[in-house]
C-alpha cells in the first residue's frame, strides 16, 4: 500500500494552522486573564470558537481525503481538495471577526461543507469503479 503523502501534506498543514488558532487563544487567554471558559469577554468567546469550529470539522475533512487517496483518488482532485480546506479554514478565521454575513466566513464556511460531502461522494464513487 501507498503512504498517503497527499493527505499527509494537508494533514500537516491543517494541524499548524489548528496550533496556530490555539496559540490564538492561549494569548488571548494571558492578555484578559481568562483562565478557563470565556468570561465575559466577547474577543475571548470569538478566539475560542474559530479554534473550536477548526477543530471541528478538519478532523472529518481529512479523513475523507485519507480515504480518497487509499481509494486511489486522483492526486489532482485530493490536492484540489486539501489546498481549498486550507484556505477555507484560514478564510473562516479571517470572516468570523467581521459583520455577518460576509464572504470570507460564507466561503470559510461553505467551502469546507461542500469539500466534505464532495470527498465524502468521490470515495463513493472511488469505490463503486473497484
Amino acid at each position: 500500500m501507498a503512504i498517503p503523502t497527499i493527505t499527509a501534506l494537508y494533514g500537516s498543514l491543517n494541524a499548524i494552522f489548528n496550533v496556530v488558532l490555539a496559540l490564538r487563544v492561549s494569548s488571548a487567554r494571558r492578555r484578559l486573564k481568562v483562565s478557563t471558559g470565556t468570561g465575559d469577554s466577547k474577543e475571548m468567546e470569538l478566539a475560542v470558537r474559530i479554534h473550536a469550529n477548526n477543530a471541528e470539522f478538519v478532523p472529518l475533512a481529512i479523513v475523507m481525503i485519507l480515504l480518497a487517496e487509499l481509494c486511489g483518488g486522483s492526486s489532482t482532485v485530493l490536492h484540489v481538495m486539501g489546498g481549498t480546506l486550507l484556505l477555507a479554514r484560514i478564510s473562516h478565521m479571517i470572516g468570523m471577526p467581521l459583520k455577518a454575513p460576509n464572504v470570507f466566513r460564507v466561503f470559510g464556511t461553505s467551502a469546507t461543507w461542500i469539500g466534505i460531502l464532495g470527498a465524502a461522494a468521490y470515495v463513493l464513487w472511488l469505490r463503486t469503479k473497484s
